[in-house]
């Protein structure tokens, strides 16, 4: 077997992969990858601190080039290297047939002869020039075309600086959409955390004045007062008449005395506290609902046997088989789609009306779950769902978890807590908590909202 040219590869070693020459002052980054210093120098123009490796695009806090003198010896040692093979190479050669020196050029068969092969039959008749002659003429025609070559790579050069440049931009851009997603999301974490509390505490302070209501100590006092009054009046009136009458104006001025108003006046002022509450609540309600995903359904994923509507939204089982491009993010051996979005931050809910199928299953999935085996629908393949199967009401848990519950929701909210890495399932209509995971660690990897169904009548909905 032919091996490599071990001149050619050292040639290949001490090129600059960004100008295409020998290395001119290298200098290696903390990659591992070495450039020419002017090199490296012009793609980072603008660029701020940081730093991304024309080579693997690996980004670093600082640019931090250090002197590869080793390459830069290897270098000189290459140049040598070629000079003298260039040398060997342009030497007078001898002719193989003759054993003479090569120094005529055949012009028809465009190769170096002897004076043997000119006087030989087979160039005869043909056109022959001195070797020098003749190589100065392709030599001016090669420097032609070597020029050209030059041209074009020098321009593919400034294509390919501008293009790294470009997408060094679009980095630093992509990272600034990246903090000010995770800013916002924590602030709004913040806000409803806050708001949380603060609705409990006034809760609290409502349940205390409907509990002193209830023994509220002045209403006692008035009704002892009034029990008083009324156990006098009615000695007053077993009197004599005489007796009866004596200081009657007085007996009557008591009874103008005014009515208790403290029951009414309370329950105003509890009134108009329940309604600054509900107002307050409401405005929670509106920020909760900023946090709903608009999931749809993602045909790349989709098993070749379900069945999608033109919105992605409805989710059905089909009969038949559809013929469905071949691709590596498509589910083959289990009936299972994921949803276009994918999360990596933040809390996030989304419903889905399961209907009265018996055979489906929703919750979250890793982007990384087994798409061409049969999954393992637990935590530990990478899927948190719950699911029904048949007269079963399960939490996917390895073994599964049965869920005691006197019906199945026909609707079932779906939430993800990734920073603590939660997912729980609610009754959508009540509110009620149906199953909540242990607590995960998604370590940085995309979350997608999974779904399966299977069996002919189970249906899957997706609310926005």
């Amino acid at each position: 077997m032919a091996t490599e040219n071990p001149v050619e590869s050292l040639q290949e070693e001490v090129t600059c992969p960004i100008c295409l020459e020998y290395f001119d002052a290298p200098v290696i980054t903390d990659c591992g990858h070495n450039f020419c210093f002017h090199c490296l120098t012009q793609c980072q123009e603008g660029s701020g601190t940081n730093f991304s490796c024309p080579q693997c695009r690996e980004i670093f806090p600082h640019r931090n080039f250090r002197l590869n003198r080793q390459l830069a010896n290897v270098v000189e040692i290459a140049k040598q290297l070629r000079l003298q093979d260039a040398k060997g190479v342009d030497g007078e050669g001898v002719c193989e047939i003759h054993g003479e020196a090569l120094k005529l050029f055949c012009e028809e068969d465009q190769t170096p002869i002897c004076v043997v092969c000119d006087r030989s039959q087979e160039h005869r008749n043909h056109a022959v020039v001195p070797i020098e002659e003749a190589a100065q003429e392709y030599k001016k025609k090669i420097q032609t075309r070597l020029m050209d070559l030059k041209k074009e790579r020098k321009k593919l050069q400034g294509i390919k600086v501008m293009a790294i440049k470009r997408s060094w931009e679009h980095l630093k851009q992509i990272e600034v959409e990246r903090q000010k997603i995770v800013s916002e999301f924590e602030r709004l974490c913040q806000f409803l955390k806050e708001q949380e509390q603060l609705l409990l505490a006034r809760l609290a302070e409502l349940e205390d004045i409907v509990k002193l209501q209830g023994e509220n100590g002045k209403l006692s006092e008035e009704i002892s007062r009034l029990s008083e009054q009324i156990s006098e009046t009615e000695r007053k009136c077993q009197e004599p008449a005489s007796q009866f009458l004596k200081d009657i104006r007085s007996t009557l001025s008591r009874f103008e005395e005014g009515k208790f108003q403290q029951q009414v006046e309370d329950s105003s002022e509890l009134k108009r506290r329940l309604s600054d509450f509900c107002q307050k609540n409401i405005a929670v309600k509106v920020t909760m609902k900023k946090l709903k995903a608009n999931v749809t359904l993602d045909p790349e994923t989709a098993h070749p046997q379900l069945v999608l509507s033109v919105d992605r939204k409805i989710l059905t089982w089909g009969v038949i088989r559809m013929n469905r491009p071949e691709r590596s993010q498509r589910f083959d051996s289990s009936p299972c789609v994921l949803g276009c979005e994918g999360f990596t931050s933040g809390r996030h809910w989304w419903e889905v009306e399961v209907g009265d199928g018996t055979a489906w299953a929703v919750g979250v999935a890793r982007e990384s779950v087994r798409r061409k085996e049969e999954i393992s629908a637990a935590p530990e393949g990478g899927v948190w769902a719950v699911r029904r199967w048949g007269f079963q009401f399960q939490a996917l848990t390895s073994p599964p978890t049965p869920l005691s519950l006197s019906q199945v929701p026909r609707r079932i909210q779906v939430s993800l807590d990734y920073e603590r890495g939660q997912v729980a399932f609610f009754g959508a209509d009540s509110g009620a908590l149906i199953y909540a995971f242990p607590p995960a660690s998604f370590t940085a990897e995309r979350i997608r909202p999974f779904f399966w169904v299977w069996g002919v009548g189970s249906q899957l909905t997706l609310y926005s």
